[in-house]
């Protein structure tokens, strides 16, 4: 069993990516299957509960206040709504519900609705996990107190890069922020962006700072950067598949017990790309969602992928319907009204 480190270095993490292609993914496929079972992959759904007019200046953000990319600012859903969208979810077989805000941190006196959401879906079958910007000590203990099982809050970069993308918030904000949420007892979901003008030391970086968090997050979402008109980086270079590829192999093999999770920007990879993210490690996915604005692989080409490559999905079958129900449910979920868009986790 590959020993769980908290110590690696930038250069030792450049060597990986150094390593050839074949080797890498031999090497990631094999750490990955002494320690998660084979041919499976974790499926979750995403619901945005508050869209729009967010402060912070992210640059690859369209959620974001000082960027015009038409995301119109809407309220905090309501509490039937988001049980709702939760119910279909469960039915669809997903085993998580992730609930996010654009928010740049939640006010004290959101605390008790944000808990009765959380109640409330836990109610249901479903695991929790929020996303609504930094956190303080106590915030954190309210929610775990509530029963939220994760909370996501990605590190985006690098610490080198991060200023270039970020200036409203700190690179040490955000790693106060996830010990506020380890410290309260909530699971960790954090990663990062590729894409953004980054460079090969800054993806090794980025990844040394996951991890050699102690304990590992237990869900590590990479994302390939969806290029948004009116974004600061709508017109950023494409990145080469065979480098997401390997970005996904690196974080198997330095994180062998997290989750690694393909997100955003999946849609744009061939069925033959997501395949090998798949042989590198990749062991979660966002099922069936428009990730906000951004498009995510549809439903029934997911299925058909998973069919063909004969991976199975844990997908939550006591529960769930039918396939071609399944599929009427998400687009019904997330096509059509303004409040049927998915999330984007923070960053996903």
């Amino acid at each position: 069993m590959t020993e769980l480190r908290y110590d690696w270095t930038t250069e030792e993490i450049l060597d990986l990516f150094n390593t050839p292609f074949l080797d890498l993914v031999f090497r990631a496929q094999q750490i990955h299957r002494e320690n998660f079972p084979a041919n499976e992959v974790q499926i979750s759904s995403l619901l945005s509960i508050k869209t729009g007019s967010c402060p912070e200046d992210c640059k690859y953000c369209p959620q974001s206040a000082h960027h015009n990319t038409g995301v119109e600012k809407e309220k905090l859903l309501d509490l039937d709504t988001i049980k709702t969208r939760a119910q279909m979810a469960l039915d669809s077989g997903a085993t998580r519900f992730c609930m996010g805000a654009a928010w740049r941190n939640p006010k004290d006196s959101d605390m008790p609705y944000l808990k009765e959401i959380i109640r409330t879906v836990k109610g249901m079958g479903l695991e929790t996990c929020m996303t609504l910007g930094m956190l303080t000590p106590e915030q954190a203990k309210e929610l775990k107190e509530a029963g939220l099982d994760y909370y996501n809050h990605n590190i985006d970069t690098s610490p080198e890069f991060y200023d270039k993308i970020i200036t409203t918030r700190t690179f040490n904000d955000r790693l106060k922020t996830l010990e506020h949420i380890r410290s309260a007892g909530i699971k960790i979901c954090c990663g990062g962006i590729v894409g953004m003008g980054e460079s090969l030391r800054d993806r090794a970086s980025f990844l040394k700072s996951l991890a050699n968090l102690n304990p590992h997050p237990e869900s590590v979402p990479i994302n390939l950067l969806v290029k948004v008109k009116g974004t600061p980086l709508e017109n950023s270079d494409d990145v080469d598949p065979i480098d997401f590829i390997k970005m996904i192999a690196v974080a198997r093999i330095i994180m062998p017990t997290s989750h690694v999770r393909m997100s955003a920007g999946r849609s744009s990879l061939s069925t033959e790309a997501q395949a090998l993210c798949f042989m590198a490690g990749a062991n979660s996915i966002f099922y069936g969602c428009k990730l906000l604005t951004t498009p995510n692989a549809e439903m029934d080409s997911d299925e058909y992928l998973m069919h063909k490559l004969g991976i199975k999905t844990t997908l939550n079958t006591e529960n769930s319907t039918p396939h071609d129900d399944r599929i009427a449910i998400f687009k019904a979920l997330h096509t059509g009204h303004s409040d049927h868009k998915c999330f984007k986790l923070e960053e996903e």
